[in-house]
C-alpha cells in the first residue's frame, strides 16, 4: 500500500516537526517548499494525503488544491496561519477535507489525518454503492453523477452530500448532521458551508421541472431528498 504523505510548507521548522510525527505514524513523508514543487511531487508520488499550507511561494495552497481537485479526490488538509471564517470556508468549498489553523499541536494534526483517512476507509467499504432515482444516477465509487444520461460536474463534497441525502430519501438532515457526516465529527466548522454546497449543488444539477425528486429546504431545520410518489 502507498504510504507517501506530502507535506507542503515554506517553513523548515514546521516541515521537520511534521516529518517526524508522520514518520512515527508509519507514513513516508515527502516535502515541498512551494506550490509548484507540491504539484510536481504530487504527480510523481501520488500520496495518500496532503498537508497543504495556504501561504506558499509561487502558488498558494488554494491554487494547488484547486488544480489537484480537477482530477483527484486525494484527501487534503489545509494548514494556515489565517483563522478567519472566510478563509476556512473557502478552503472547504474548493475541496479541502479539513482545515487546521496555526499554531497547532502535532498531535492534533495526526488526529486529523487519522480521522480523514478513517472516513476514506468507510467510504471504501461502500464501493459498490450506486443510487438511482428516475433520471438520476449517483456512483459513489467513481464519484460520478448523471442526470438524464448526462454527466454533471460536481465537487467531491457536493457528491458526498448528494449521496447522503439521496440514500436516505425522506429523512431530514440538519446542517450539523451534514457537516459531521461529510467533514467528520472532529471538524469544528461553520454550518454555513453546508448552505453554500447545497446552493451550488442545486445550481449545477439544474433539477428538471416536473422531476419526481428534489432537494428540499426544511426551514429552521436543514435539508432532505424528497421523492414524489405519483
Amino acid at each position: 500500500m502507498n504510504k507517501y504523505l506530502l507535506i507542503a510548507d515554506d517553513n523548515d521548522g514546521i516541515l521537520d516537526i511534521l516529518k517526524t510525527y508522520v514518520t512515527k505514524e508509519g507514513f513516508a513523508p515527502i516535502v515541498a517548499h512551494d506550490g509548484e514543487e507540491a504539484l510536481q511531487k504530487f504527480m510523481e508520488n501520488r500520496p495518500v494525503l496532503l498537508l497543504l499550507d495556504v501561504m506558499m511561494p509561487k502558488k498558494d495552497g488554494f491554487t494547488v488544491c484547486k488544480e489537484i481537485r480537477r482530477n483527484s479526490n486525494v484527501p487534503i488538509i489545509m494548514i494556515t496561519a489565517k483563522g478567519e471564517d472566510g478563509d476556512r470556508i473557502m478552503g472547504l468549498d474548493i475541496g479541502a477535507d479539513d482545515y487546521i489553523v496555526k499554531p497547532f499541536s502535532p498531535g492534533e494534526v495526526m488526529a486529523r489525518i487519522r480521522a480523514v483517512l478513517r472516513r476514506l476507509d468507510i467510504s471504501e467499504e461502500h464501493k459498490e454503492g450506486i443510487i438511482c432515482h428516475p433520471g438520476l444516477k449517483i456512483n459513489i465509487t467513481d464519484y460520478e453523477v448523471m442526470i438524464d444520461g448526462h454527466p454533471i460536474s460536481l465537487t467531491k463534497k457536493e457528491i458526498e452530500i448528494l449521496w447522503i441525502l439521496a440514500s436516505n430519501a425522506g429523512k431530514v438532515f440538519s446542517r450539523d448532521n451534514l457537516l459531521n457526516s461529510v467533514w467528520g465529527y472532529e471538524y469544528f466548522g461553520d454550518a454555513r458551508t453546508v448552505d453554500t454546497h447545497i446552493k451550488r449543488l442545486r445550481s449545477k444539477m439544474n433539477i428538471p421541472e416536473g422531476s419526481s425528486w428534489d432537494i428540499k429546504t426544511i426551514w429552521g431545520v436543514g435539508y432532505k431528498f424528497e421523492v414524489k410518489h405519483v
